[in-house]
């Protein structure tokens, strides 16, 4: 009997040790900074919100990498660098009138390698001249550990 006892306690702990070897700390270190990196994302797009429905064009292009390899993709085709996004932006968007107020709706934030994110999401702006909407899928960078758009695909 007290073999028995001794065989049942040897196989309950062997049990237990081998449930646990699946256990990996790169896993968790990896969903961490996964998440880490979502919560920063959308910091910078709930800050882009913010600006926008300010009527604060600038603040709103501090979410996007200041430099002129920055690229946006949309109605009018491919624009090149900061200033000249920024330049469309108001031309297009001169009041509050044409920018109304923004809301994004984020679909699915995958990474792609590294420090780069896509997100994919959908905007809706309610205007005075009329509501618009569509989607887009921009592709965030780390860089000096701070989250930057450096390419916008919309429409």
């Amino acid at each position: 009997m007290r073999h028995t006892r001794i065989i049942a306690f040897l196989f309950l702990i062997t049990s237990c040790i081998s449930i646990r070897t699946d256990f990996n700390p790169d896993n968790l270190s990896s969903s961490t900074d996964n998440v880490s990196a979502e919560a920063g994302i959308r910091l910078v797009l709930e800050q882009q919100e913010k600006a926008w429905n300010n009527q604060d064009l600038e603040g709103f292009m501090e979410g996007y990498w200041k430099s002129d390899q920055l690229k946006f993709y949309g109605s009018n085709g491919l624009t090149l660098g900061w200033n000249k996004t920024l330049a469309n932006y108001k031309k297009g968007y001169p009041s509050k009138a044409e920018s109304g107020t923004l809301n994004f709706v984020i679909n699915d934030i995958s990474k792609i390698e590294n420090d780069s994110y896509w997100v994919m999401g959908e905007y809706h702006l309610k205007r005075e001249i009329g509501n618009a909407e569509g989607v887009f899928m921009i592709i965030f960078k780390l860089i000096d550990n701070e989250w930057k758009i450096v390419a916008d695909m919309s429409c």
